[in-house]
């Protein structure tokens, strides 16, 4: 595809998650890692170092007002999503906000509000959609191999020692077990079945109310179910397997990324090796450049009402775990 212009990105948040998106996007067509922006400027300038970005600003105002920046990625902490979000659509700048949307369906309305008011382009950053190995799996199921979807397992689960001054355990930056990996079982199962019709959930919390494993059930009119599970207290098989009338599919270790997945039908399996560049969050970098260069402000991919109603539930399990 010819592109029509080299979009300067700019990065908000200079942790973990963005030096993942940078490296994504040099893997993208027109991407251009150009400026990030953190709270303390050592920070920001020490990753701008690190990732060959010729600016580092020490506040978020700074980068929103740079008329260079032509989309901006949103890297910092769940709680803080909203907030800068609306900042960069204030100054209209196109925003591409890592998952969880928000911390819930009240913020990430002011956050399509402000979209709308500024009219400028807005999406979650829920990497696993745009990927090829979501797309095969797709094509599988809709090509009818493994036959109608009755049910779905899927689990995502590290151990990591409890600390609570880490984000993951840390509530007030929104450390979750659903917000950051459950997100993805439960993301799985949506978009294959769609929404569920019925949801039975459980956790299992630290003292200070963080969910540090989430157990989920779904089920459907259809009589589908899904079992899902998160923790960051047990090493799972992070795997995703989808059983239909015919079949079976298997999205292999880790799930949400997988490298191969394989098909199995009448005690044959047959491998489908995943072919992808990059690290994989170049493709939803370049799906915001695609809609930008189609003047578009949602993406057809992942609309924004889908990130609503997808908040929606995931508030909804969370109310099933207090």
């Amino acid at each position: 595809m010819e592109c029509s212009k080299t979009y300067n990105w700019g990065i908000v948040g200079a942790g973990r998650i963005s030096r993942k998106f940078v490296d994504g996007l040099k893997a993208t067509r027109n991407g251009r890692p150009y400026a990030v922006a953190a709270r303390n400027i050592d920070d920001s300038q020490e990753f701008a170092r690190e990732k060959d970005m010729p600016v580092a600003y020490g506040s978020y105002a700074e980068l929103a007002a740079d008329p260079q920046v032509d989309a901006v990625y949103i890297g910092t902490v769940n709680t803080m999503h909203e907030a800068n979000t609306i900042l960069m659509l204030s100054h209209k700048k196109p925003v591409l906000c890592e998952k969880p949307f928000a911390m819930n369906r009240v913020e990430v309305d002011r956050m399509i509000a402000a979209a709308r008011r500024n009219k400028t382009f807005l999406m979650e950053a829920l990497w696993t959609n745009f990927l090829p190995s979501m797309n095969a799996v797709r094509k599988i199921i809709d090509g009818g191999v493994i036959g109608d979807i009755t049910y779905i397992r899927a689990d995502l689960g590290f151990f990591r020692a409890y600390d609570p001054q880490i984000r993951t355990f840390n509530p007030e930056v929104g450390g979750s077990s659903l917000l950051d990996i459950g997100i993805y079982p439960v993301f799985l199962a949506v978009t294959l079945l769609g929404y569920p019709d019925h949801i039975t959930a459980q956790a299992v919390r630290m003292p200070d109310g963080v969910d540090v494993t989430s157990s989920m059930f779904f089920k459907w009119k259809n009589g589908a179910v899904a079992q899902l599970f998160s923790s960051y207290c047990i090493q799972l098989d992070c795997e995703g397997v989808i059983y239909g009338s015919k079949g079976k599919i298997t999205m292999h270790r880790r799930f949400h990324a997988p490298t191969s997945i394989s098909v199995t039908v009448d005690g044959n399996t047959q491998d489908y090796p995943v072919t992808s560049v990059g690290n994989g969050y170049n493709y939803e970098a370049q799906e915001v450049m695609d809609c930008l260069d189609k003047g578009l402000l949602e993406s057809p991919l992942f609309p924004l009402a889908e990130s609503a109603r997808f908040i929606s539930l995931l508030d909804a399990i969370i109310q099933q775990f207090s």
